[in-house]
């Protein structure tokens, strides 16, 4: 990687920056209510079975209004048509989002019925990235920001 524009480092290869063990930071706002909680846990990037590819496997606690819960989810990092990008799906192969990190920097929609995530993700350095998802809609008015660093 190097220097990027605005502190950026692009990502040459998304697959090859992502895999691996990452710790995993989250704060969740609900805008309309001024509720908060907070995720805390790892997340890993492993290779696929059988194909080209990472499985993402998020693992932790959230707490919301000081209740705390066990949560996971898993998606799938398919390459995309460049080594820089990746077709994010979820685990059950339904689309999510794109994603390019050629320049550091991506800003991914995804609609969800009458609501829309809008991402973005933005690489620091070979050890730091973070995602902020903004959800708007009838239903919804959060902010997830998302900070990831890599375990060794």
């Amino acid at each position: 990687m190097t220097e990027g524009t605005a502190g950026f480092r692009p990502v040459d290869d998304v697959l090859a920056y992502l895999a691996g063990d990452w710790r995993v930071e989250r704060s969740v706002r609900d805008l309309a209510s001024g509720a908060a909680g907070a995720f805390s846990g790892t997340t890993v990037f492993e290779h696929l079975d059988g194909g080209p590819g990472l499985l993402h496997h998020e693992s932790g606690t959230f707490v919301w209004q000081g209740v705390a819960r066990p949560a996971e989810r898993t998606l799938r990092f398919l390459p995309g048509d460049r080594a820089s990008r990746a077709d994010v799906r979820f685990a059950d192969g339904r689309p999510f989002h794109g994603l390019d990190l050629a320049t550091g920097r991506y800003v991914a929609d995804h609609p969800c019925s009458a609501d829309l995530y809008r991402g973005e993700f933005t690489v620091y350095d070979a050890d730091r990235w973070r995602t902020v998802w903004r959800v708007g809609g009838p239903a919804k008015d959060l902010v997830l920001t998302t900070d990831y660093t890599r375990s060794y």
